[in-house]
């Protein structure tokens, strides 16, 4: 659309400030990439390598990239997506869990951030908990782990701001970066 988002809203590249400025339909596609970028590595190192440590390995490896990438000069997005991607091939169950969580808390609060802090914890928390029963490999306790840290990392500036009350809810336009 012919707008470089990282001069807009938050700057990151992710699907929530690309909604922002660029519209529904470029998010859509955007959180489609986003998912299979997730999706797609942890299948790869399946099918390559064929054990949970390389799945996890590869899953955080396409988060950190996603959220640092090398050629945007280390600014990316928050990983929401791409985790989830990951997250959904090694344990669906959590993944649909976290998802399940997400969407009621960000249609009802209308804050992005607080759906995607929500889906976080709750990945993490039933990931555990089934891992505990034995339905997961525990190898995938530290993907959840490990990718919501980074996850919530990136999301301390929407907590701050949610905390003080001036989080962007949805419908909110990206405005240009002074």
């Amino acid at each position: 659309r012919g707008v470089d988002i990282r001069e807009h809203g938050s700057g990151r590249t992710g699907m929530s400030n690309v909604l922002r400025t660029g519209g529904g339909r470029v998010a859509a596609a955007v959180l489609l990439l986003d998912l299979s970028k997730g999706v797609l590595v942890v299948l790869l190192s399946r099918e390559l390598i064929g054990t949970t440590g390389a799945e996890v390995a590869a899953g955080l490896l396409a988060l950190v990239g996603h959220n640092w990438p090398v050629f945007l000069d280390f600014r990316g997005g928050r990983g929401i997506a791409t985790g989830l991607g990951g997250l959904s091939v090694m344990a669906p169950i959590p993944a649909a869990i976290a998802a399940a969580a997400f969407i009621p808390v960000t249609l009802i609060s209308r804050y992005l951030s607080l759906g995607s802090i929500t889906g976080v914890v709750t990945a993490c928390l039933s990931l555990l908990a089934l891992t505990l029963i034995g339905m997961y490999s525990s190898t995938y306790s530290w993907y959840a782990f490990i990718g919501g840290g980074i996850i919530l990392w990136q999301h301390r500036d929407n907590i701050q701001r949610l905390l003080r009350g001036t989080e962007r809810r949805l419908g909110n336009p990206a405005t240009p970066i002074q």
